[in-house]
């Protein structure tokens, strides 16, 4: 290769796929392009421990000399207007271009915009990038009542940090219950009683009629039964879109994201997609998912290097992902969307349990409030197609019992019967 793999997206997936190239052995040019003036960074910490210190910094993915000593270009600030996939190149809006072999987009998705009148008054944001997070924490710093729009885990991870810092907080879910696409029933009753407990508004099965302003601030949020709640603050986290504007405008092929194959291929082979953007055939759940979680990036960065390093292997990474809501550290493995049966394990009032979701008997995910050793265990039990049964993940003492399921199948594959 002579221009060599370039990344489009300097996240946690395009900075992994640029890291595994090297770790795989590539010695080619390798560039990283980037539409933001930062070195890359991580994104979880920006709805809580960024938010409550005005001196707390970014934490880099990577340090600088990272880059420099293992050859990595990097094109920062820059934004792409299209993809040349005739000539192979990269056009930039600035009027530049950058030639390519082989392509990786990590393009990452994008805040759903809020549909109502009112919502480009100052006092509204959306987080996705550490600029978002440093505008919420200016504001905030004077911000009095605040409303969240949106009930899933970015609304709520702010909507406690918020409120932590003596905000008076609304959180607004159009749903009958927080994290409703997310957990199961037992957990977002937990998760609302817990901020409930702290002094947040909450209402469920509301809609926002418009957001209110004056001299083009926001005042307050106007429900659509009348109610009038005061905000000098809104924050929107009402989910997320992929960026596949590049993707589809180069012909590649979109379903609810760009559309991979099992080694991360798009439908252009010479171009791959990992990360929130790329949709796939999920191996455990046998369902397309688009998944957006640092774990899914991670895996898959790693996974399309190798695939660009002549490899063959298909995705069969667990999914798992976490969130930090006030003092409940949720931790859920697995997909549960094809659950027909839950078993809870250990005791919601003391705030640490974990929901045991499976499917026609196998166990699919596990959720967990302050239980992390569940967590950890599933990790290793799905990945391995261990199930227990209902009544042993309810009677606990897993890890036992999945260690001489483990020597059972090592003794069975080294005495295969004839």
């Amino acid at each position: 290769m002579t221009k060599g793999i370039v990344i489009i997206g300097a996240g946690h997936a395009g900075v992994q796929a640029a890291a595994s190239l090297r770790e795989e052995g590539f010695s080619g040019p390798v560039t990283l392009v980037g539409d933001e003036n930062e070195l890359p960074y991580h994104k979880p910490p920006l709805s809580k421990a960024f938010l409550k210190d005005a001196q707390t910094k970014p934490q880099v993915l990577r340090a600088e000399a990272f880059y420099t000593g293992a050859d990595i270009g990097l094109r920062f600030g820059e934004r792409v207007a299209a993809i040349d996939k005739a000539a192979r190149q990269l056009e930039f809006e600035d009027g530049g271009n950058l030639g390519f072999d082989r392509l990786i987009l990590a393009t990452g998705s994008r805040p759903r915009l809020l549909p109502l009148a009112g919502a480009d008054l100052a006092g509204v944001f959306s987080l996705r990038t550490v600029a978002d997070a440093r505008a919420i924490r200016d504001h905030a710093a004077a911000a009095q009542n605040v409303v969240v729009l949106g009930g899933g885990f970015i609304g709520l991870e702010i909507a406690a940090t918020l409120a932590a810092g003596g905000r008076k907080v609304t959180v607004i879910e159009a749903q009958e219950r927080l994290l409703g696409r997310a957990v199961a029933p037992t957990i977002s009753l937990h998760v609302a009683g817990r901020l409930a407990a702290t002094g947040i508004r909450l209402l469920m099965r509301t809609t926002v009629e418009r957001l209110d302003g004056e001299n083009g601030r926001v005042i307050a949020v106007t429900t659509s039964a009348g109610e009038h709640i005061p905000a000098d603050m809104v924050l929107v986290g009402i989910g997320a879109v992929a960026n596949t504007g590049l993707a589809e405008a180069a012909g590649l092929t979109i379903a609810n994201g760009i559309r991979v194959d099992p080694q991360m291929r798009t439908s252009i082979p010479e171009i791959l997609a990992i990360g929130d953007a790329a949709n796939y055939r999920h191996w455990h759940s046998g369902g397309d998912v688009r998944l957006e979680s640092v774990q899914n990036a991670t895996d898959q960065a790693k996974l399309a290097a190798r695939t660009l390093t002549g490899h063959d292997e298909p995705y069969t990474s667990v999914p798992w992902f976490w969130s930090d809501i006030g003092d409940m550290k949720l931790q859920m493995v697995g997909l549960s969307t094809a659950s027909d049966r839950t078993v809870l394990a250990g005791e919601a009032a003391d705030n640490r349990f974990s929901v045991f979701h499976y499917s026609g008997g196998r166990l699919v995910a596990i959720e967990s409030v302050n239980r992390p050793a569940d967590h950890m265990l599933g990790r290793k039990m799905i990945a391995a197609g261990f199930s227990p049964t209902p009544e042993q993940a309810a009677g606990g003492d897993l890890k036992d019992l999945f260690v001489r399921w483990q020597q059972a199948q090592m003794e069975s594959a080294a005495c295969p019967q004839s």
